[in-house]
């Protein structure tokens, strides 16, 4: 039989590590800590394969426990996944800017959290989220500098858009976009996490993550990849870089 995996969920709120450990429990063995300090002293000991935790917490915070933990070279490949206390656009940059390799929103759906952690521990060493192909002009502001590029592909998390020139890694940038078939366009800001040179080949690029970004859109464009599921044939491909990790 092989050995069950191991999941730290991290809450000062009783009710929310019940909900978790209850929820998670046909995943794996399910740990708890009402706290970061806590927390930190059971990755450290367990070892698990995937921490659950939430955002905003009395001492350290989610995300500054995220941050240690991705500077720890013997944890950090431990996928961590921040829980906000709201849809507030603000508290999700907040998670994304410290590594948190997913964020998800209270009040917790039971389905999306069961798939965002199974995910990681299908494959503990997968980043990229499901993508998709997507056809759509973006708009593109950098400070007081507007252009328009041209997404490609969209997943829950980033999108990757061709445009020339194309802003310097880590460049935050606000986008403007719609989604093929819904009319209402949706904003966001993002950070550039990888570049696509301009070739003979091929326009310039750019792996764009999403940073404040409300639920509300992150549902619309779930809704998108869920529908482009079902009416293509085949598997959705996943994505294997770090456009939108």
């Amino acid at each position: 039989m092989e050995p069950r995996h191991t999941i730290l969920v991290i809450d000062d709120a009783s009710m929310f590590r019940e909900l978790g450990a209850l929820f998670l429990a046909r995943s794996g063995r399910v740990i708890t800590a009402d706290n970061c300090d806590q927390g930190l002293e059971a990755l450290r000991r367990e070892r698990p394969d995937v921490v659950v935790a939430d955002l905003l917490m009395p001492g350290m915070s989610g995300d500054a426990l995220c941050q240690v933990v991705k500077a720890d070279p013997d944890l950090c490949e431990t996928p961590v996944i921040l829980v906000t206390s709201r849809d507030d656009a603000a508290e999700r940059a907040r998670a994304v800017r410290s590594g948190a390799d997913d964020v998800i929103a209270k009040p917790i759906s039971r389905l999306a959290l069961i798939q965002v952690v199974n995910r990681f521990l299908r494959s503990p060493h997968f980043r990229g989220l499901t993508r998709v192909a997507v056809e759509t002009p973006v708009r593109i502001q950098v400070n007081n500098e507007h252009a328009v590029g041209h997404a490609r592909n969209l997943s829950r998390s980033g999108i990757f858009v061709e445009a020339d020139p194309t802003p310097a890694l880590a460049t935050e940038v606000a986008l403007r976009f719609r989604l093929p078939g819904v009319s209402d366009p949706l904003a966001t800001t993002a950070k550039v996490v990888w570049r696509r040179d301009h070739s003979e080949a091929a326009l310039g690029g750019m792996g764009l993550q999403f940073l404040a970004i409300d639920r509300t859109s992150i549902r619309r464009i779930e809704e998108f990849i869920y529908e482009f599921d079902l009416h293509t044939p085949g598997p959705l491909r996943p994505g294997s870089d770090a456009l939108i990790s």
